[in-house]
This record gives structure tokens, C-alpha cells and sequence, in this order.
């Protein structure tokens, strides 16, 4: 009588079935691999490999995953990989106890396998373990493709990450990197008194930067929330009350469009610092990058896409203003109408809708017509207020803000600056961004009156950031697409 299990195995391509028919034969003799719980090793291959002249001639314990095999008769060579790297293995008929010989060459490409053996060298320089014994962990039941890295496979490669980690060295060693600089971000801040906290990811006021959120439902309390677009103002929070210096490491959310730039869950980290500004936070920025760079690359000269770039400092600090006369030749400190602002906009081919003021215009000419050209590591200061909502008015001309954003191979990194700390000005402020939000922008952020009672206890002159962490790991990677630093990016769900 059949079972539903040999019912489902009926229909199962050819190769799939070999596979299933291999772990039922050793199921019936008692051999189940899935059984087994532990296997203890003694070094991981890559110690192997370092470890050379001193574990020559000694024995080892090994385990890992099966990645080539080579039948030569009585004896063969099979590759496994671990964590830590690959070695080779060399397994012959008579080292290992009547009858293992045969079930080895069982065995598929693919299979977790523990061995014990002797440390050697070959004839051709390879080093390798010389095995007396040799044990199935676990059976894998699909077999590996041959081939898991050409573009035709891109998405296949982000859907199945499982199989994109087993088959390609590269992409492990970019998420072994990604962990690295996450480590060093944390100890460089934690050496300098921040300390870490974490803060709310469910919200019900919609604030700390322009994106669209995630709208969701809390059952219990009949409450609308969004997911956060950032932690900013509960991190300014924790200033106004005595924490001086803070940061959170975690994940945004943001309801946006996705390209190579952008996936709507991603990771940055977020510091703030009283009695300091925007310089000083530019101070921190390019140092906190340059020593991150440093300690998991060894340099800060690096390549991206093909292009070198610097990160040796001091780093070039230019206002918007400055670099849209640079790159366009429009002076817009020369003027200071919002007709004017409209008139350079439509001289440079971009899009008028009629409503932009001054500000507007400067930061279009900007964002549409220079950062294609900012490639070295470049601080851009002095953003208009309109686009600005949380940061601090220059002095000398207030429609201006004491703001930087870093742009390194023509892409945003961070975004920073001196505190608004004025209640007033920051209701006014929260209400333009509410009144926006109201007409149907729907990036716009709500009043905050929470926030504005934390600042009215008073917040001491203040410098904050945020630095995608996501694009660093690109840059420090060199990796085309942020899908490719993201274990597990934001799929459309296969039909």
C-alpha cells in the first residue's frame, strides 16, 4: 500500500528520485543521516591551510559540505567546503574499514561529511587531509547547479540566497565583510562614549525624514502605526534627557520605488552628539569611514565599478550653491527670488510645476544636474530650509540650513547636521511639512507634539547623522546593486 510519501516521490524528476532512493536505502539499514546530531571537529580548513608546517603529518577532524568529487577506482579526491574555506580530501579503499570505501563513492555532491585523517601535501603541492574515516551528516536531497552566477540567474540567485552563499566564494566573502564593518562601526563609536540604544520601530507620528511609510494595524489598541522611516527624533529624545551621546544600528522602512540604490527595508546607523555641530559631524563622518575602511580593508585607496576613489582625509566640503555654480554655472546666491529659482530650473531642462520657491529650485538643480559628478568622497553644505526640516538655520542667510549630506561615486552616504533645537521654529516647521502632507504629499511628515514638549525641557547644541549602511558595504565591496549586500532583499513573490 502506498503512503502519501511514496506517492509525492512517484513524481519526482529522475535526479531528485536517485537522491531520495539513496537516503531510504541507508533509512533501511539503519544509517539515517538526519539522525545524527553532532559531529566534533578539531580545526576548521582554513587553519589547515595557515597552519601548515606544524599540522604536516598530524591528524585532524574536519566537516563540511561535498562541493566536487573525483573517482580514480580505488581511490578518489573530493573537495568540502566549511566556514572558513575548502580543502581537498583524499579518500582510497584501503584506509577506511571494509565496506566504507563503497559507501563513500555513494556519496553526492552536495553531502555534509565529517572526516578524520592525516595532514599531507600531494605530489602536486596541494594540501590536503589524507582520510581513514569517513561520515555522512546529512543527506542533500537536490543537487547543486552546476553553474549559479551567470546574469540570466541574478534573481534566482537573491530568491535562493541559500544556494547563491553555497555556490559562490565571492558572495560569502561580502557578507563576511558586511559583518566585519558593522563590528567596526560599533567598536569606533563605543570607544568614543556613545552608547547604544534602540528605539521604537511601530510609531504613530510619522516624522525624522521625507519618505513614504509603511502603514500597519495594532488589534489590541485599534491604533493605526507605520513602520519607521528613522529613529531620528526618538534619538533626540534621549539628548534632551541627559544621554549625550547615542546611536542605534538597526532598520528603517520606507514605501518607495526600488533600483540598485534603494530597498525599502534597510539598515543605517544614527548618532547624535551634544555640544558639537555640523562640522564637528563631518569630522566624524570621514574619520569614522576612512578608520572602518582601514581596519577591513587594510587601505583607504579602493576601487569601485572600476573607479578608484580616495578615502584618505581630509574630504572636499562644498555648499549646494557652490557646486550647482560649479557644475551649471548658475549662481543662485546671485538671486533670491522663487522666480528666479523657476527660471535657472527650466534653463537646465527640469521640470517646473509652478509652486517651487527658492529653495526648491536650488536643491532640483542640485539633486537632477551635479551629484553624477561628485565621485571623490564630498561633503555638500548648506541645504535650503525648505528640504531641511530638522536642521538648524545658517547665521548668515536663513534660508539656508547648517546641513551636509556625503556623496562618494555619485551617491548619497549620509546626511547630517546641527540640531534644530528651537521649539518654535520647529513647530512652524512640522506644520509646513503637515500642511504638504495635507495637499497630498505623501513623503511628508506630521507634528510630532511629543517631540516638540521634549524640546521645549530644552536640547543642548547638538550634531546628528545617519549613514546608509547598506551602500558603504557597496562601496567597501564593490558591489554593483545594494541586492547584492542584503541577505535577503525585496522580492515580488514568484506566480
Amino acid at each position: 500500500m502506498d503512503t502519501p510519501d511514496t506517492n509525492i516521490e512517484r513524481d519526482l524528476p529522475e535526479l531528485l528520485q536517485i537522491r531520495r532512493d539513496k537516503l531510504r536505502a541507508l533509512q533501511d539499514n539503519g544509517n539515517d543521516p538526519f539522525a545524527i546530531t553532532r559531529y566534533d571537529r578539531t580545526h576548521m580548513t582554513a587553519q589547515i591551510s595557515e597552519l601548515f608546517d606544524t599540522l604536516e603529518g598530524q591528524p585532524a577532524r574536519l566537516a563540511g559540505r561535498i562541493m566536487s568529487m573525483r573517482d580514480m577506482g580505488k581511490a578518489s579526491f573530493c573537495d568540502i567546503v566549511d566556514g572558513s574555506g575548502r580543502i581537498q580530501l583524499y579518500v582510497r579503499r584501503d584506509d577506511l574499514p571494509e565496506g566504507a570505501y563503497e559507501e563513500y563513492k555513494k556519496l553526492d555532491i552536495g553531502d555534509f561529511i565529517g572526516v578524520s585523517g592525516i595532514v599531507f601535501r600531494t605530489k602536486r603541492g596541494e594540501i590536503s587531509l589524507h582520510c581513514d574515516s569517513v561520515t555522512l551528516l546529512s543527506k542533500s536531497l537536490k543537487p547543486l547547479p552546476e553553474k549559479f552566477h551567470g546574469l540570466t540567474n541574478v534573481e534566482l540567485r537573491y530568491r535562493q540566497r541559500y544556494v547563491d552563499l553555497i555556490m559562490n566564494e565571492e558572495v560569502r566573502a561580502t557578507f563576511v565583510a558586511r559583518a566585519k564593518i558593522i563590528s567596526a562601526i560599533r567598536r569606533w563609536l563605543d570607544s568614543r562614549g556613545y552608547i547604544e540604544v534602540e528605539t521604537p520601530i511601530l510609531n504613530t507620528v510619522i516624522g525624522g525624514a521625507n519618505a513614504r511609510p509603511f502603514e500597519t494595524h495594532h488589534n489590541t489598541l485599534d491604533l493605526d502605526m507605520t513602520l519607521r522611516i528613522a529613529p531620528e527624533l526618538k534619538l533626540k529624545r534621549l539628548v534632551v534627557g541627559g544621554l549625550e551621546r547615542v546611536y542605534e544600528l538597526g532598520r528603517n522602512f520606507r514605501n518607495e520605488g526600488m533600483s540598485v540604490k534603494h530597498n525599502p527595508e534597510f539598515t543605517m546607523v544614527e548618532f547624535y552628539e551634544a555640544y558639537t555641530d555640523c562640522d564637528g559631524m563631518m569630522d566624524r563622518c570621514e574619520q569614522l569611514i576612512a578608520d572602518v575602511a582601514q581596519e577591513v580593508l587594510g587601505t583607504t585607496e579602493i576601487t569601485y565599478q572600476g573607479q578608484p576613489v580616495s578615502l584618505k582625509q581630509p574630504w572636499a566640503r562644498l555648499s549646494m550653491a557652490d557646486a550647482v555654480k560649479q557644475y551649471t554655472g548658475i549662481d543662485f546666491l546671485s538671486f533670491d527670488t522663487d522666480e528666479q529659482g523657476r527660471a535657472a530650473m527650466a534653463q537646465l531642462g527640469i521640470y517646473v510645476k509652478g509652486n517651487e520657491s527658492w529653495g526648491d529650485a536650488l536643491y532640483h538643480c542640485f539633486d537632477q544636474k551635479v551629484e553624477e559628478y561628485l565621485v571623490q568622497p564630498t561633503f555638500i553644505t548648506r541645504h535650503p530650509v525648505e528640504v531641511s526640516p530638522l536642521a538648524k538655520r545658517c547665521v548668515d542667510d536663513p534660508r539656508l540650513t547648517d546641513r551636509f549630506e556625503l556623496f562618494i561615486v555619485a551617491r548619497e552616504h549620509a546626511n547630517a547636521f546641527s540640531e534644530l533645537n528651537d521649539p518654535i521654529d520647529q513647530r512652524q516647521r512640522f506644520e509646513r511639512q503637515a500642511a504638504m502632507r495635507a495637499a497630498g504629499d505623501a513623503e511628508a511628515g506630521e507634528v510630532d507634539e511629543d517631540f516638540l514638549n521634549a524640546l521645549e525641557y530644552g536640547l543642548p547644541p547638538t550634531g546628528g547623522i545617519g549613514i546608509g549602511i547598506d551602500r558603504l558595504v557597496m562601496l567597501l565591496t564593490d558591489s554593483a546593486s545594494i541586492r547584492d549586500v542584503i541577505l535577503f532583499p525585496t522580492m515580488k513573490p514568484q506566480e
